[in-house]
């Protein structure tokens, strides 16, 4: 008479998003804690703790070996593991070398995903490291908004240049340069103002407000209102934007400090799209030409700063060629 071998088991080791926050967990999760046999977790700070004692769930505070798990499953019980950070990949490493090993008999082995990262999560822990940085690095800790404006400056034109070199790794650092900019200053600025007394505002006020003005002026996505062409849509994104701004002229609001040609061509922009008649001024020297090139420029659609950036890139490559050097890959090589 042969004695059949006890069943295997189960092992469920439960993970769950830090981004999320605890006792959030998907329906599987909480039918696999409750039913299971036993709940195990090495920390007893763990955040989900308070959340599965009220379920109900019994959760016994120790940490087991990879060897000792797999003998707690015999006879079929499931054993559910809530993951505590450390120790967790010695009880991975020791169940994978148990598994690889062909001499154990394993215990079904299953990852549950107790919660999901939503789009955008990532953008928490950014918020968290920033935060910590302000309070503890020297050179961060005292950077002001005037401070840090050259940088804000030298990140956009870096972040246009990845756009235009078609360079998708580029891009991607260059986006998160920017993004940085904006989770500093929102950082500051959550501080307040001891100088003139400003009222303080963190990045969830940054993202409220871009929020709400997204959605007022995209009617056509979140109201009644119809869009069919793009033009439709600009045309109601620059009513609304008038009736918020309640603004004076066609020029308020168009910063006089960016550069010239691109001054130049929002101005035109502006002045089109108003349905004014301008007179383009007319004088001696270098700089009403260029006006004039711009003006014609952004009435054709295309974009004059653009351009001479184009231009000038041709240039600079005539200039490596000249001065005997294989093209512009080779330089950007050595910069």
């Amino acid at each position: 008479m042969t004695t059949e071998a006890p069943a295997p088991g189960r092992i469920v080791l439960l993970t769950a998003s830090h981004r999320v926050a605890p006792g959030l967990l998907s329906w599987p999760a909480w039918q696999t804690l409750h039913a299971a046999g036993r709940v195990l977790c090495a920390d007893d700070g763990h955040p989900q703790l308070p959340y599965l004692r009220e379920a109900g769930i019994t959760v016994e505070i120790t940490a087991p070996s990879a060897e000792e798990l797999v003998r707690a499953c015999e006879g079929g019980t499931t054993i559910v593991v809530v993951p505590a950070g450390e120790g967790d990949q010695a009880l991975t490493d020791g169940l994978a070398r148990m598994a690889g090993s062909g001499r154990v008999q394993m215990p079904d082995l299953e990852l549950l995903p107790g919660s999901y990262d939503l789009p955008g999560a990532r953008l928490l822990d950014l918020v968290q490291v920033m935060d910590r940085i302000r309070n503890e690095c020297p050179w961060s800790s005292t950077q002001t908004h005037k401070g840090l404006a050259k940088y804000g400056i030298e990140e956009a034109y870096e972040l246009v240049e990845a756009i235009e070199d078609g360079d998708r790794d580029e891009l991607r650092e260059e986006l998160g340069d920017v993004l940085l900019q904006v989770v500093f200053h929102a950082r500051i600025a959550q501080e307040g103002s001891e100088e003139d007394g400003a009222a303080p505002f963190s990045i969830d006020d940054v993202a409220g407000t871009i929020v709400e003005k997204l959605i007022h002026r995209h009617p056509h996505v979140f109201g009644d209102e119809h869009a069919e062409t793009p033009e439709d849509v600009k045309e109601h994104w620059l009513r609304t934007k008038a009736i918020e701004k309640q603004r004076d002229s066609v020029t308020d609001g168009v910063p006089l400090g960016q550069p010239g040609l691109a001054l130049a061509a929002k101005l035109a922009s502006r002045v089109r799209t108003s349905g004014l008649t301008v007179p383009v001024p007319s004088g001696d020297g270098i700089g009403y030409e260029l006006l004039a090139l711009a003006l014609k420029a952004e009435s054709s659609g295309a974009d004059p700063e653009a351009a001479l950036r184009a231009a000038a890139r041709a240039y600079r490559d005539a200039i490596l060629a000249a001065e005997g050097h294989e093209g512009s890959e080779a330089h950007e090589a050595r910069e």
